[in-house]
């Protein structure tokens, strides 16, 4: 059954008109009028509804049913991601949300090669936000990962943050895989360098400000790929997977 995001208000037994957008995936995927679909708008549950009129740009659906279920972790991980180059950051945002990661918080570092202007960054939001929805309708996933505006590192270490923050880092003695084997599930939030990694005197920082320094193991992994091998690390330890 066709699943799409919807930014507005949903409740049972009312016809809702569908965005632009979901209209124009219900033309080209050729439903019918009184074919079925599942709709959500983030805020938790899905409902089933009936198409009720279609057209090339404009379609509606009557909610017919709602589904509680949810597919979302036992607990918050948050990944603190220093802007990669290109488009990886792309990658990482989708992938991130199949992983079950509740909040993405871009960073900007010393190493970064990318630099975001204040609209270059607010282009960028959008851009993410939708990667975020597709993501979050094809997983399966009825809530959307939270994202936040791109913020310097030194800011985001300051934040007061109840969370475990830990930082991976090539140079730690204590791999992350042996630390979620001996800590009960519980919020975290995984800090990850850009390409180069974090520089000594951030790492150092980050130390000073009680953020706890981890290995992925003997190999050294690019940015894109050690965030998400943390959390599949953290997800099948704790249960998550």
């Amino acid at each position: 059954m066709p699943r799409f995001y919807c930014n507005q208000a949903l409740t049972l037994g009312t016809t809702i008109s569908l965005p632009p957008e979901v209209a124009h995936h219900v033309f080209v995927l050729r439903l019918q009028i009184g074919d079925t679909v599942q709709v959500f708008n983030g805020e938790g549950g899905s409902f089933i509804a009936s198409l009720t009129d279609i057209e090339k740009k404009r379609a509606s659906a009557e909610l017919k049913l709602f589904l509680p279920d949810e597919v979302e972790l036992p607990y918050s991980l948050s990944l603190a991601q220093a802007l990669p180059e290109g488009s990886k950051m792309d990658w990482i945002i989708e992938k991130a949300v199949e992983l079950g990661v509740t909040a993405i918080q871009p960073l900007a570092s010393q190493r970064c090669v990318v630099r975001l202007s204040a609209e270059r960054a607010e282009k960028k939001l959008d851009h993410w936000r939708g990667i975020i929805s597709a993501a979050a309708e094809q997983c399966g996933r009825n809530r959307l990962t939270h994202l936040t505006a791109p913020l310097d590192l030194s800011k985001w270490l300051a934040q007061q943050d109840m969370h475990q923050r830990i930082m991976l880092s090539p140079r730690a003695d204590q791999s992350l895989a042996e630390w979620a084997k001996h800590h009960p599930p519980q919020a975290v939030a995984l800090l990850i360098g850009p390409e180069g990694g974090l520089s000594d005197d951030e790492e150092l920082l980050a130390s000073r400000h009680g953020v706890l320094s981890l290995s992925m193991g003997p190999r050294i992994l690019r940015t894109e790929t050690a965030g998400l091998a943390a959390v599949a690390m953290i997800n099948a330890a704790w249960g998550g997977m």
